[in-house]
């Protein structure tokens, strides 16, 4: 309800570059034309390149501080057939009213009934009532038989809860928008075997467990050692759940938050990974993730949205960037 009618419109031209079509896919143009020679369309949402017959959907946007009326309504709609029959643009899909506090009762009811919506627009046309004597729009025979064919059904309120939910697939700019966080989705979880993303930080550990048993081995070796594969996977939930933290981050604030944490991890915990007390890989990881965990980040956006995992795995993100080395 703070939108300026401009902001609205932008905010259904956003809505609607991401609102999922069936199939799965989306419109391939959508423009807002608001203002001065729009023809009556707000935004154009075209479903082919080229603007053809039932191929696009036209969105009227109306801001006023209550349900629409249909005296409010039907001056558009007046307009809407005169551009059709003016040539202006090809009968569309479907033409939504969005307004943000929706269509009012009266409105309502007649979408619901496409017969008595069109008598009743037809009716108060010719006796220039509701709204339509003060915007002097003649009723012409061909305009009159334009909306007599016209399907009426195909006049629909888009809701706004639907607008928001299009709008909200966009995390980022739904967060800038209007505030709000979204809730942190679930972690994704580790492949079974370690992918092109990981290789950094498994080196780092496959020389980890090398060290520790004395001779070198392969990444299939320590799989076959339980005391090995089962700490290595345990590292890698570690990774993984950062990962998470780390979509999260870019999804909503920009991938440079999350760079900006590991710094301070990086900071936090680089004078544990060099003390000279430790002389072996095993004890330089050990002590350095028992240390990230403790560390306090609260200068982090981030930091709310915290999971136990996510400090620890920093320090496997950072040895994957070769930030960090455990053997020595």
């Amino acid at each position: 309800m703070h939108f300026s009618p401009d902001q609205w419109e932008k905010f259904i031209e956003a809505a609607c570059r991401l609102r999922p079509l069936e199939g799965g896919a989306g419109y391939v143009f959508v423009k807002q034309l608001g203002g001065a020679g729009d023809g009556g369309r707000d935004v154009e949402a075209r479903l082919v390149t080229d603007l053809l017959p039932r191929k696009w959907d036209l969105y009227q946007a109306k801001h006023y501080g209550a349900g629409l009326k249909p005296s409010e309504f039907f001056p558009e709609l007046a307009k809407f057939f005169l551009h059709l029959a003016a040539g202006t643009y090809p009968t569309p899909r479907f033409y939504f009213i969005c307004a943000p506090m929706g269509v009012g009762n009266d409105l309502h009811n007649l979408l619901s009934k496409q017969a008595e919506f069109k008598r009743r627009f037809l009716a108060d046309w010719t006796a220039e009532k509701t709204g339509l004597k003060a915007r002097a729009i003649e009723l012409t025979p061909k305009v009159r038989q334009l909306v007599e064919d016209y399907d009426f059904s195909t006049i629909l309120e888009c809701q706004i809860r639907d607008l928001l939910a299009w709008h909200s697939l966009d995390r980022k700019a739904h967060f800038h928008l209007f505030g709000i966080e979204p809730e942190r989705g679930d972690d994704p979880n580790a492949p079974l075997m370690p992918s092109g993303q990981e290789l950094g930080y498994v080196e780092e550990l496959i020389k980890v467990y090398s060290e520790h048993s004395g001779q070198p081995l392969t990444l299939d070796e320590i799989m076959q050692v339980p005391k090995y594969g089962e700490h290595f996977q345990d590292q890698r939930a570690l990774f993984y759940c950062a990962e998470g933290l780390k979509i999260f981050s870019r999804d909503l604030y920009g991938e440079e938050e999350f760079t900006a944490l590991m710094e301070m991890v990086l900071i936090g915990i680089r004078p544990i990974a060099n003390s000279l007390q430790h002389s072996t890989g095993v004890e330089r990881l050990d002590a350095s993730l028992s240390g990230a965990t403790s560390l306090k980040v609260s200068d982090s956006v981030l930091a709310p949205r915290l999971r136990p995992g996510d400090l620890p795995g920093t320090c496997h993100h950072l040895a994957n960037r070769g930030r960090l080395k455990w053997v020595k």
